[in-house]
């Protein structure tokens, strides 16, 4: 179904001919281009002009097709945001688990639909709060969590069975997961029919963010674990979110970004077939976690390839039979990375745009950062402000009034193709070193994402690259915004409460539990049974992963540069 035929490609052909010619040629005579070249935010050169000849070999049943039909460029819904709007989530955890509870009520009130949970650098670690590892970290970027005590605080008066959950944890996240269904449950919930996810990608990890703690081989081991645990106890909880945005935080390129997480997300599905599961068992549950930058049309682009690359993969390459197997259902979250310590109240305006780009994708969940947090955890203000962003977007806009609103766009089309044509080249590389843990262990990605980072630098430092109120339109003014405080006397109610725990728990059925999975560990059995029967009898996280330390030894990253 060519949306052109051959005639009238010729005929637009001689007339763009005579427009450069003519009409374009003289008002550049009269007033010259502002640049010689420009670029998209990944350095990708943008013409002048789209026509129909960009987009020549576009099929439309092959390469767009309808929302909610293979291959799902065009959304993964048939009604999309008219049927039901995005989840809107907001990212938020810090000091202790009784200042996030107050916060979680709070945006609930204000019309959060989902709980997203970030975790302080000790938990992210897997240390307890009073480890000497955690020394000065505590609470900083997310809430302290070192048992199931502050997972039952953390969500005190919140029924876990009717909300939707998100937990930003990687390497520990089995533990973190298991506080969490421990916790459900002792409210009354049933874990059958608890909705969230945990993002568990630990292949990013290595790759961009670095939280990790274990080799890579018992690693995968502990998340394909997670998947197989919740294909059969938890068949609404998302075991996975195969993360792009850190892998843009570090500095990628968008097609980076795609390339890198679908190659996450096909190691994952390996890893799982290896295990003897049916690929339509476990991946309607694998979802996926976009960055949203400022430049709109690159963006939008990114999400509808990346649907197209693993509708098209799942199918063809893995066998998938059920068409939710083909389904590349996406978490977006503006970028962090874009935000700016000067004249933070330019940030408003860059999530805006950052946002509207991952709602013209077709994203099915979605968080706006705040204004001030290039400078410190948000103010409720701050998070109040990024929440209506979404809320205006989906009620006063009127983008969200009809599907895939630049479908058609020779641009955005063009664009599209591009990015996976370039995100297939990727694979192709990586295939040639043996596949990601390979690509990881030789440095590949590290290297890619560097480059690209120190490119977009350098435009920035000799001003191809306009950033305002950095290095363009800057002002001489003192900071306006009110900072978030924590409460100064949170570490020593955390320590406290984690002490007596320690001192009134049963000790020997700790110990037992902590055996059990030290012995699991060393075999080949599902970890998942044990790790939650310790953190039942109270085991903290610290002493969880220390026993998985032990077992699997600590990772240390070769040095590549």
């Amino acid at each position: 179904m060519s949306l052109f035929d051959d005639e009238h490609m010729q005929e637009i052909g001689q007339a763009v001919e005579r427009w450069e010619r003519t009409t374009l040629g003289d008002a550049l005579k009269r007033q010259p281009e502002r640049r010689p070249e420009f670029i998209t935010t990944s350095s990708t050169p943008v013409k002048r002009l789209y026509t129909p000849l960009d987009v020549a070999d576009l099929d439309y049943g092959r390469d767009l097709g309808l929302p909610g039909e293979y291959p799902y460029t065009r959304g993964v819904h048939s009604t999309m945001y008219r049927g039901k709007l995005w989840t809107m989530r907001m990212f938020s955890g810090f000091g202790t688990a009784e200042e996030t509870n107050e916060r979680y009520k709070y945006l609930l009130a204000h019309g959060n639909m989902g709980l997203s949970v970030a975790f302080d650098m000790p938990t992210l670690y897997g240390y307890d709060t009073d480890a000497p590892e955690a020394l000065g970290e505590f609470g900083k970027c997310g809430v302290a969590i070192s048992s199931l005590a502050d997972m039952e605080v953390l969500f005190d008066g919140i029924p876990m069975g009717d909300v939707s959950t998100s937990m930003t944890i990687n390497s520990p996240a089995a533990v973190l997961w298991a506080m969490y269904i421990v916790a459900a449950e002792k409210q009354g919930a049933d874990r059958r029919h608890l909705r969230g996810t945990i993002q568990n990608d630990i292949l990013k990890e290595y790759i961009a963010q670095k939280e990790f703690l274990f080799p890579p081989q018992p690693s995968m081991r502990l998340v394909t674990d997670t998947v197989e645990f919740g294909m059969k106890e938890l068949p609404q909880w998302n075991t996975i979110s195969i993360s792009g945005y850190h892998i843009r935080e570090a500095g990628s390129t968008a097609v980076q970004e795609l390339a890198f997480t679908l190659a996450d997300g096909f190691a994952y599905v390996e890893a799982a077939l290896a295990r003897g599961l049916a690929v339509d068992d476990f991946a309607p549950r694998l979802s996926f976690f976009f960055n949203a930058h400022n430049d709109l049309f690159e963006e939008v682009a990114k999400f509808r390839a990346a649907r197209r690359i693993w509708a098209r993969v799942l199918r063809e390459k893995y066998h998938a039979q059920d068409p939710r197997s083909w389904l590349l259902r996406t978490h977006a979250q503006t970028a962090g990375v874009s935000l700016t310590a000067q004249q933070p109240e330019n940030n408003v305006a860059r999530v805006t745009l950052q946002a509207l780009a991952a709602v013209l994708g077709g994203t099915q969940s979605l968080h706006t950062n705040s204004m001030d947090e290039a400078l410190a955890l948000p103010s409720a203000k701050a998070v109040t402000v990024a929440l209506r962003t979404q809320q205006i977007i989906a009620h006063e806009s009127g983008v969200a009034n009809t599907i895939d609103p630049l479908a058609g766009s020779f641009f955005v089309e063009h664009l599209t193709d591009q990015m996976e044509e370039q995100a297939n080249d990727y694979f192709r590389r990586i295939e040639a070193l043996g596949g990601v843990l390979p690509a990881i262990e030789a440095g590949f990605f590290q290297s890619e994402i560097a480059e690209a980072a120190y490119r977009y630098q350098m435009e920035i430092d000799t001003r191809e690259r306009i950033i305002v109120g950095v290095n363009d339109y800057v002002v001489d003014e003192s900071m306006a915004i009110p900072i978030l405080a924590m409460d100064p006397a949170g570490y020593e109610r955390q320590v406290g409460r984690l002490q007596r725990l320690r001192a009134e728990r049963n000790h020997a059925a700790v110990h037992k539990a902590l055996a059990a999975l030290a012995d699991c560990a060393r075999g080949r059995d599902n970890l998942m049974p044990p790790i939650i029967a310790a953190v039942e009898v109270y085991a903290t996280l610290g002493e969880i992963c220390d026993v998985l330390r032990e077992v699997f030894g600590v990772y240390h990253e070769p040095v590549f540069f």
